[in-house]
């Protein structure tokens, strides 16, 4: 499949839905403690996509046919949960870390981010994986702007995560975005054997490195979406949706 690059119009829409995606989620952020009840998280979604005007991207969606609809407008994943958890009645407990992963359509076009977040006082353990996943975003963020090729921002992923002994997930990364969700390319989040897609402008990509403090591996769970680490270990999820522009600039259209 070709590689979409976009239009300054179609790219001051995406800013649109991305500033809709971003704020979004730092209200959730502050709606974060001890209790939070994930059923609360996915109506705040529904209730603030209305009033702003944007559809809910996630809902719905299926990748292939052995993928059922997504059910819900939101993903949260808990602890060992690292990505595509669907919203059940569950309450959130003090040390846990969660992430949400949320995507909005606006006039046709799709923002795309991520957030893990602590809940309550967590372990060292955890505020470490945290950082480092968040650190290894921004490594590939600015290599967006200072390389020349896909791999430029793989390697710069892979190499914000290596020195902190935690594993890095594979089978599973970035991609272009535009009208929709997932399109070419697929952004590894380690080094590649090849230089990849080049950053031209208009190339607009969701960057999302995922993390695990045991070993690599995932299961996927019975409802057929929900990501696990196999060993039980705590993961880590951030995502931003960035554009790379004229001058090699990078501008990050997730922002709130």
């Amino acid at each position: 499949m070709a590689v979409k690059l976009k239009s300054e119009d179609e790219l001051k829409i995406m800013r649109e839905a991305g500033r809709i995606v971003g704020q979004t989620l730092e209200k959730i952020r502050e709606m974060v403690r001890p209790g939070l009840n994930l059923l609360d998280v996915e109506s705040f979604v529904e209730d603030e996509f209305k009033r702003v005007g944007a559809i809910e991207t996630f809902r719905g969606y299926s990748p292939a046919p052995k993928y059922p609809p997504y059910p819900s407008n939101i993903c949260i994943s808990v602890n060992e949960q690292l990505v595509h958890g669907i919203p059940v009645d569950r309450v959130l407990q003090d040390g846990d870390i969660v992430s949400f992963d949320l995507g909005a359509t606006y006039k046709g076009y799709v923002g795309d981010a991520a957030i893990t977040v602590a809940v309550g006082e967590v372990s060292d353990e955890a505020k470490r994986l945290m950082k480092v996943t968040e650190d290894a975003l921004w490594a590939g963020i600015k290599a967006a702007g200072t390389g020349t090729h896909l791999n430029d921002i793989s390697t710069a992923i892979e190499d914000a995560i290596t020195p902190s002994g935690f594993s890095i997930v594979r089978g599973y990364g970035g991609h272009g975005v535009g009208r929709d969700m997932h399109e070419e390319p697929h952004v590894q989040n380690h080094r590649m054997r090849f230089r990849g897609q080049p950053l031209k402008p208009g190339l607009v990509l969701a960057l999302e490195p995922m993390v695990n403090v045991g070993g690599p591996d995932t299961v996927e769970c019975d409802d057929g979406w929900t990501v696990k680490t196999r060993d039980g270990s705590l993961c880590c999820h951030f995502e931003h949706t960035i554009a790379i522009r004229a001058g090699r600039e990078v501008e990050v259209l997730t922002l709130p």
